[in-house]
């Protein structure tokens, strides 16, 4: 069974100090570059109310402003050491802590092009950043998951022309976990809210409104049936995926998340978005790394997401890859 990593563990103790003094140096190079920016504005306005004494308040303002930004460089340049040490020492050793499967690459995510082939989501993104992908085995089963954040972009006309307005698609996590059966068709489960609900009525009512490839799946499964809204190009086969156990399994995952969850089967590969409200496995700059309260949730998450195979019965082998 992996350990629990702790402060009581000497060698990581001893990370933690090391990353605190760096933390504290940051923070204090911070905190001083805002005083100087915020001192130099303020200098800098004053002399403008003050005409007559605008030179004299204007170069003081200037120089405490270009020191600031000054300050503010080096600040940047010491986050992203102490930045890229958090995640190669104290994200790794969470991992490890887990299983030691586990890899970590902070820099790369999920491409944009497997975001757009999930189909977890109906509207293409217009902005798409996506990063901290962990992967690695939960007995048979490889899975992965990375932080994703995708937008789409809606114009509107004003008098002054063109207004850009900026729409969350997801921010929150990716899970793609390999399913160990080749998919003939392409199974979408979405939330079922307003929209989703109004569209899943007209699939069933009236079926010059379906997709020329994909219907309405009804299952037998109430409670599922009110959270999702499932569409499928086979509807034998999404029948054959969401079993009666797998329906179960995915209402108690569901229970378990702050958002409602987003899945897709399709190729081999299963795939689950979670949408959150909070930007994981990034080092705090103003609060101590030594009382772990980040380190205890970011563990918390790898574990949810790590234990997501095991809810799911994924290394159940009910099929033979094909």
């Amino acid at each position: 069974m992996a350990e629990q990593i702790s402060i009581a563990d000497v060698s990581f103790g001893a990370t933690l100090a090391e990353l605190e003094v760096q933390r504290k140096n940051v923070s204090a190079q911070r905190l001083k570059s805002y005083s100087f920016i915020g001192g130099g504005i303020l200098l800098i306005g004053i002399g403008v109310i003050l005409s007559n004494l605008v030179l004299v308040f204007g170069i003081s303002g200037a120089a405490l402003l270009i020191a600031g930004i000054v300050f503010l460089s080096k600040a940047s340049k010491n986050f992203n050491d102490y930045r890229h040490g958090f995640k190669q020492k104290v994200i790794t050793s969470a991992l490890k802590s887990v299983d030691q499967s586990l890899e970590f690459d902070y820099e790369n995510g999920l491409s944009e092009q497997d975001f757009v082939s999930s189909q977890l989501f109906k509207q293409q993104p217009d902005r798409y950043s996506s990063q901290d992908q962990i992967f690695g085995s939960a007995g048979k089963t490889r899975f992965s998951f990375s932080e994703v954040h995708a937008e789409y972009k809606t114009e509107t006309r004003t008098k002054n022309g063109k207004q850009e307005h900026w729409h969350t698609i997801l921010n929150g996590i990716v899970f793609c976990a390999d399913f160990n059966k080749h998919f003939n068709g392409i199974t979408v489960v979405r939330p079922k809210d307003f929209g989703n609900a109004i569209g899943a009525w007209f699939s069933d009512k009236l079926s010059i409104f379906s997709s020329s490839d994909r219907e309405l799946v009804k299952l037998e499964n109430p409670d599922f049936e009110e959270l999702f809204v499932t569409y499928s190009t086979d509807q034998v086969e999404a029948r054959y995926i969401l079993t009666p156990g797998m329906m179960e399994r995915l209402c108690q995952l569901e229970d378990k998340c702050k958002y409602t969850i987003s899945v897709s089967f399709i190729d081999t590969q299963m795939f689950i978005a979670f949408p959150l409200d909070k930007n994981y496995f990034e080092p705090p700059v103003f609060k101590s790394l030594l009382d772990q309260k980040s380190i205890s949730e970011d563990l918390s998450v790898i574990r949810f997401m790590y234990d997501i195979v095991k809810e799911l019965d994924l290394n159940t082998r009910i099929w033979g890859k094909h």
